[in-house]
C-alpha cells in the first residue's frame, strides 16, 4: 500500500481548513494533495485503482467524513504528523513533550478532552525545530513568539499560522521542488559563498514577509523574522536527517541479509 504523504504546506492548509480559515474544505485539501502525486494515474483513468492502493490512516478517514474537527487525541496528532514528509514522530516522544518538556504550553487539552488544532500545530513546529535546537532553546523561542502559554491573544503569531507561514515560504524558496533551498549567484565550480547567499536569500524573504505585519513593533518583527529563519533552516535539516535515517535503516537491515 502506498503512503499518503503531505508536504508541510499541505498539512498547514489542512489545519487551517479544519479551523474554517482556508478557502478549501479539509476534504478538498486532501484531494488536492493526493492529486499532486497521481496526475499520471488520473490522466490514464486509473484514479480508483490508485486510491484503493493508498493507505488511509484513521485520522484521514475521520476528516473525510467530518468537515470540521475541533481537536485531536495525541495518537491522532502523531498519526497526522507522520503523514508529513521528512518527519519522525513517536507517541512516546509526543507524550514526553506534553507531560514534561513543553508542559506549560501543551500540558492541558484545550478542546475538551482533546488537543486543539493550535496545539497540534505547536507539536509539528517542535518536531521541525528539534532538528537544530535543543528543547530549552525551543522553549525560549516559544516564550518570545507565543508569550503567555495560557493566553493566545498575546501571541505574535498563532501556531497554525506560523506553521503555514514557514511551510509556504520554504516552498517559495524551493521552486524546483527538489527539497533544497534554491541558491543562485555563487561562483561556478565553487560553493565558497553558498552559505552566505543562502542566508541572504532567507533573510530577504523573511524580512519582506514581516515588514508587511504593520501591527507589530520593530522588536517583535525581528523576533518573528528570526523564528521564521530558524524554522526554514530546520525544515531543510529535516530533509537531510530523513535521508540519513533511510541509509542507516538500509544498512542495518541489509547488513546480515543472506
Amino acid at each position: 500500500m502506498e503512503t499518503f504523504i503531505l508536504t508541510r504546506r499541505e498539512a498547514a492548509a489542512l489545519l487551517l481548513a479544519l479551523q474554517g480559515k482556508h478557502d478549501r474544505a479539509p476534504l478538498a485539501v486532501l484531494q488536492e494533495a493526493w492529486i499532486r502525486t497521481h496526475k499520471g494515474d488520473m490522466a490514464k483513468g486509473g484514479s480508483l485503482v490508485a486510491f484503493l492502493s493508498t493507505a488511509l490512516p484513521p485520522v484521514f478517514e475521520k476528516m473525510i467524513k467530518q468537515q470540521r474537527v475541533d481537536g485531536f487525541s495525541l495518537s491522532e496528532i502523531v498519526s497526522l504528523g507522520n503523514q508529513i514528509e521528512y518527519t519522525n514522530f513517536s507517541v512516546t516522544s509526543v507524550q514526553n513533550w506534553v507531560k514534561r518538556d513543553f508542559k506549560e504550553f501543551l500540558g492541558s487539552p484545550k478542546a475538551g478532552k482533546k488537543y486543539s488544532i493550535e496545539q497540534a500545530a505547536m507539536l509539528f513546529i517542535i518536531e521541525d525545530l528539534k532538528s537544530n535546537l535543543d528543547f530549552e532553546s525551543i522553549r525560549k523561542m516559544f516564550h518570545i513568539i507565543f508569550r503567555s502559554p495560557d493566553d493566545e491573544t498575546d501571541d505574535l503569531m498563532l501556531p497554525v499560522q506560523l506553521f503555514w507561514t514557514y511551510s509556504a515560504l520554504f516552498e517559495e524558496l524551493d521552486e524546483n521542488n527538489d527539497q533544497l533551498l534554491d541558491v543562485s549567484g555563487h561562483d561556478k565550480g565553487s560553493l565558497r559563498n553558498h552559505d552566505i547567499l543562502m542566508e541572504q536569500m532567507i533573510r530577504q524573504k523573511t524580512d519582506f514577509y514581516v515588514e508587511a505585519l504593520t501591527a507589530l513593533p520593530s522588536e517583535q518583527k525581528e523576533a518573528l523574522r528570526n523564528m521564521l529563519v530558524i524554522a526554514l533552516v530546520s525544515v531543510q535539516t529535516s530533509f537531510f536527517n530523513s535521508l540519513a535515517r533511510r541509509y542507516l535503516n538500509a544498512t542495518l537491515f541489509l547488513h546480515t541479509l543472506r
